[in-house]
């Protein structure tokens, strides 16, 4: 299998112009197996025992064509794991100035699909393994890429499944501006649909407006929205409590006729400590009871399985070691990533990258070249640090 490991820039180009777009949405949605080929024959090349695992296409909505890869160079307990996921979002055709499926060098940057989040963390990982000597480590050194981050989590819920943790220490190379970041939000996202009766609009009593039942639906959401302000507040994020947003809702189709179906999707960040289970099953109940005598018919369901908050401790070793090398101090986000699987599996996590989450997902998407010298030092003094020291 193993192919020359090209040089950073060489393999960041070689991964972008492999598409890897998870979607929900079946037409867009890709494999990311050639992605995780290339990866494992440069890693090959490198001396690493190479594993690929595929990802059951049930935990990918049906999809196929979806794998890890597990590449460990050395032996024993403990080690590092580097890690990042293979897919991008999709991209808006047009809106580009720059082929996404190119890498293209201009102004200091690395325009291209992913190169920010994150294939660039990905080729910068290579770069920075290519020098390390097998035999002299004393813990392992992992690389693990995964499939369908942006969309289902397949890989993660593969890693989960299969029970193994991949190594003591993990850093995920999300795009946090080289700031560590010890802790984030969960996510949820839910659907909620009522069907009532259509009528004339000339007497409600012809009809069941599934419109009001909403507006009553609403209304509790946003009392509950009040309520998780107050009572899960936490003022190491920027955001210090649990938002509930409203972003989507349809219902009707004429103004003389009684709604007969609404439909509103939210979405919920979850502060550390919140449970998803336990939160959906709340979610469930407090809209039942708003709903209570209006004879509409309630499907509540979830847009995705949800991804729990993470928290690691800021005393962890990891943690410091990556405030040392970085200069900074570990911090929060509120966006999702793969983190909390691996801290299930017994990892120590900090999200750690050279991209900066303004240019991801966004049309002319770039990495930064002043980024890339420093990362590798960072990524250098971290294999140091956990696979090389005593």
């Amino acid at each position: 299998m193993g192919n020359k490991a090209p040089d950073m820039q060489e393999a960041l180009a070689a991964l972008v112009a492999v598409p890897s777009v998870s979607s929900a949405r079946d037409e867009l949605d890709q494999p990311n197996r050639p992605v995780i080929d290339l990866l494992a024959g440069w890693l090959e090349d490198l001396g690493f025992n190479v594993e690929v695992q595929p990802v059951d296409p049930g935990l990918a909505g049906g999809h196929v064509g979806k794998a890890n890869l597990v590449a460990t160079l050395g032996s024993g307990e403990g080690g590092l794991v580097l890690a990042g996921h293979t897919d991008t979002v999709p991209y808006d055709a047009g809106r580009w100035t720059h082929d996404p499926f190119k890498l293209t060098e201009a102004d200091g940057r690395l325009y291209g699909l992913g190169t920010c989040d994150m294939k660039g963390f990905l080729a910068l990982v290579v770069e920075a393994v290519r020098g390390v000597d097998g035999s002299a480590l004393r813990h392992p050194l992992v690389v693990l890429a995964t499939a369908d981050e942006e969309s289902s989590m397949a890989g993660g819920k593969a890693l989960a499944r299969a029970g193994r943790a991949p190594g003591r220490y993990c850093v995920i190379g999300e795009p946090t501006s080289m700031v560590p970041v010890h802790m984030h939000k969960g996510i949820m996202m839910e659907h909620i649909h009522l069907t009532g009766r259509a009528g004339h609009s000339s007497d409600p009593a012809l009809g069941i407006s599934a419109l009001d039942g909403m507006y009553r639906v609403m209304g509790d959401l946003m009392a509950w929205r009040e309520e998780l302000a107050e009572t899960h507040r936490d003022p190491r994020f920027k955001v210090p409590f649990p938002t509930l947003n409203l972003g989507h809702i349809r219902g009707g189709d004429n103004p003389n006729r009684i709604c007969a179906e609404c439909e509103l999707s939210i979405d919920v960040r979850l502060m550390p400590g919140m449970d998803v289970a336990e939160t959906r099953a709340t979610l469930e109940t407090r809209v039942r009871r708003a709903l209570k005598d209006s004879r509409l018919q309630l499907r509540l369901t979830p847009l995705f399985e949800g991804i729990p908050a993470m928290e690691t401790p800021k005393e962890a070793e990891v943690v410091r070691a990556a405030e040392a090398l970085t200069g900074h101090p570990a911090g929060s986000v509120t966006f999702g990533t793969e983190g909390p699987y691996l801290s299930g599996l017994g990892c120590e996590t900090v999200i750690l990258g050279p991209g900066d989450l303004a240019q991801a997902h966004q049309p002319d998407e770039y990495l930064r070249l002043e980024t890339v010298r420093p990362m590798l030092d960072v990524l250098s003094g971290l294999i140091g640090r956990f696979c090389l020291a005593a």
